[in-house]
């Protein structure tokens, strides 16, 4: 049992990341004991995200065992065995032992509670125990076995067998096969616990998701020069496991010790490091002989970016407060284009207190903060009347797991930051205009950031902070003058909706939800996005979109947190749909990269296309069995049926989808010398290309 490489948090590690969590934990158990995993068996974990049963499945598991939702403070869980159905629709049958925990010790209260607590009675007679001193890995001992052996048929008592997860799921799976009435729980299974695990140990989090951003662009762009170098793709697997063992359950969610942090972010660092050096080597191998920018993300672009060097062309140029210089360019999906300011007709006009460009108008108090937010092309003001823009500073005091929880008051009893010590516009246009305000508050201080680009309705707010605060929340709050019942929360491989309103126990026990890049909140036609660089924990149900900056609880790290941060949190406004907010949320995950004069003849061809602004590429890479092959793995994000062209710069002329592990499933049919997908909503799709040109590189 088990079939991922360490039994991972579920909920900050990115799709991906849980993708290679279940590749390399597979093949490790197939190398090992001849046998992949059929069941996932994660009993510790702090939630689990609606998009799990499909990844499941794709990695060859559709079974299911966790017993943490047994600790949900508000809501009861209303079933034992279940069928589990995912945003797409996929399920994997789903176990949570009656007996409330992984360390049972066998005795006959334990017993005669598991019978009592078991909730599918009208169709199932059987369930798990899991029993030994299961966390610290002590196992069971001779006297527990002994008592299992004295249940086997005890008068008045269950009977206990002695079994494997499979003998116990073949049970129910026949069960079910004579028509048992199997219940479906269709969505997250959120956790009523520990959500303070979403913000503790910021730079871990940071850490992991710029990782994960490398490690996916190092296999693009050796992807896109050819046959990758058999030393390049080991040692890439090895910095995919350093990053994956720091996803551990009690590493990443930030409820460790102070050394494991240390550790922590020093390995993170490292494989960074290291990446950026892969990365360099990569595309100098497909960077043409003039200076180049290059766009790991895959989309087209058109933006302001500030760089250290100075582009070329005509087109306007900015130099910042901070010595780099701005200038719009263009730049394909997943490709290279030189390095050249191109022409912009859109400006920033700037008063006193006040940015404008054609698409917002922000204006501030004499304290720096945004009393207005205009979408110009709409005329709406996205703040409600009366409502600003406020960072927020509460006491935190956990009633029981101080890393682990946050509690549902916490929010309530927090007070806008003061302490300014000054306002300044640091950067005055006409490409990029940035508003500087200083703070000073308790032992921290920090330097807040408005920054409006030309040609953008993204409006940032970069956070620096040197945070030396104890047992304190700190967060910036987002009102918002949209009514909708539901926000959109990012997640791995799709979104879901949860509740802004708190009508039930269920709806009011997600005061704080798990999310990656964006929150949105819309109406019909209009809605409001709030986008981030490395933040998870988010509110929805305080009138507008808050998102959990710091915390600083003192047991099990003492020192959690203290130290520098920089974080970005952008408001960007838009149409019906999401389209606007994943293209704007990937450009600020993944930021444009310039690139110095490599060996190639000319400006490369993108080595994929993938034309649908609702469809996102998670990995571009070469097969694993060094066939050259190419993998694409992408899924619908939007929750609509899409049919999407997928194109290589050489003709296709073999296509096939296949698991997570790269074995082919299906083949597709190849016309014209491209693939057209047809996807279900949420369906993530892994493509094996082989391509009528391939370039090879030497070792």
């Amino acid at each position: 049992v088990g079939a991922m490489w360490v039994e991972a948090d579920m909920n900050l590690p990115s799709g991906e990341s849980l993708v290679r969590q279940l590749v390399y934990g597979q093949r490790y158990f197939e190398s090992r004991f001849g046998k992949r995993c059929d069941e996932v068996w994660i009993p510790d974990v702090f939630g689990y995200p609606a998009s799990l049963p499909q990844i499941f499945k794709a990695a060859g598991c559709d079974r299911f065992i966790t017993q943490k939702l047994s600790w949900n403070k508000q809501n009861r869980f209303p079933h034992s065995p279940f069928q589990w159905q995912g945003l797409d629709g996929s399920q994997v049958l789903t176990h949570f032992p009656p007996v409330d925990t992984y360390n049972a010790t066998v005795v006959g209260e334990e017993v005669v509670f598991s019978e009592k607590n078991f909730k599918d009675h009208g169709w199932s007679d059987w369930s798990l125990m899991p029993y030994g001193h299961g966390n610290g890995g002590g196992g069971p001992t001779r006297e527990m076995i002994e008592r299992a052996r004295r249940f086997a048929n005890l008068d008045g008592a269950p009977r206990v067998t002695p079994g494997t997860t499979d003998d116990f799921f073949t049970r129910v799976e026949a069960e079910i096969a004579t028509g048992a009435p199997v219940p479906v729980w269709n969505g997250e299974l959120y956790f009523e616990m520990h959500r303070g695990t979403l913000t503790s140990q910021a730079k871990t989090k940071v850490g992991n998701r710029r990782c994960e951003g490398l490690l996916r662009e190092a296999e693009l762009w050796f992807a896109a020069g050819g046959d990758v170098p058999t030393q390049v793709a080991a040692e890439l697997e090895l910095l995919w496991k350093e990053v994956l063992l720091q996803q551990f359950h009690d590493i990443i969610p930030g409820s460790s010790i102070t050394w494991v942090y240390e550790d922590s972010e020093t390995a993170h660092a490292k494989v960074a490091a290291r990446l950026e050096e892969l990365i360099a080597d990569a595309l100098a191998r497909v960077a043409p002989a003039v200076p180049s920018l290059a766009n790991a993300a895959d989309r087209f672009r058109a933006e302001v970016i500030a760089t250290a060097t100075t582009p070329a062309g005509h087109g306007p140029t900015q130099v910042l407060h901070d010595g780099s210089t701005a200038a719009f360019v263009l730049l394909p999906g997943f490709g290279l284009a030189a390095h050249v300011a191109q022409p912009i007709a859109d400006r920033i006009a700037i008063t006193e207190h006040s940015f404008t460009n054609a698409h917002l108008a922000v204006s501030w108090d004499l304290d720096g903060t945004v009393t207005s937010i205009i979408d110009v092309e709409a005329a709406r003001q996205l703040l409600p009347p009366g409502q600003t823009v406020s960072v927020e500073l509460a006491p935190d005091h956990p009633i029981e797991y101080d890393a682990w929880d946050v509690e549902e008051w916490t929010r309530g009893l927090g007070a806008p930051l003061g302490g300014v010590q000054s306002v300044t516009i640091v950067d005055a246009g006409p490409l990029v205009a940035t508003l500087e305000v200083r703070r000073q508050f308790g032992r921290s201080s920090m330097i807040q950031l408005l920054t409006m680009r030309a040609g953008s309705a993204r409006l940032d707010f970069t956070f620096d902070i040197d945070w030396q605060e104890d047992e304190k929340l700190l967060s910036v709050l987002v009102p918002l003058d949209i009514h909708a019942r539901e926000a959109a929360c990012d997640i791995q491989f799709g979104h879901v909706m949860r509740p802004t309103h708190a009508s039930n126990s269920w709806d009011a026990a997600k005061f704080e939800v798990c999310a990656h890049r964006y929150v949105d909140l819309s109406e019909p036609t209009f809605g409001v996005a709030v986008l981030n660089d490395g933040r998870y924990g988010h509110g929805v149900q305080d009138g507008g979109i808050r998102v959990s900056l710091l915390r600083a609880a003192k047991y099990p790290d003492p020192i959690q947190d203290h130290g520098t941060h920089r974080v970005t949190i952008s408001v960007l406004p838009h149409r019906a749909g999401l389209h606007d907010v994943l293209r704007e949320a990937e450009a600020l995950n993944s930021p444009v990269r310039v690139v110095a004069p490599g060996a190639a003849d000319e400006v490369p061809v993108p080595i994929v296309s993938v034309e649908h602004p609702g469809v996102q590429v998670s990995a571009v890479k070469r097969a694993d069995d060094g066939s050259g092959d190419l993998i694409v793995r992408l899924y619908e994000t939007c929750g609509a049926r899409t049919q999407v062209p997928v194109r290589t710069p050489a003709r296709v002329v073999e296509a096939t989808t296949c698991d997570l592990l790269e074995e082919p499933e299906q083949a597709l049919d190849v016309a014209d010398g491209f693939v057209n997908l047809t996807l279900r909503p949420f369906e993530l799709i892994t493509l094996r290309l082989r391509t009528s040109a391939a370039t090879t590189l030497a070792p």
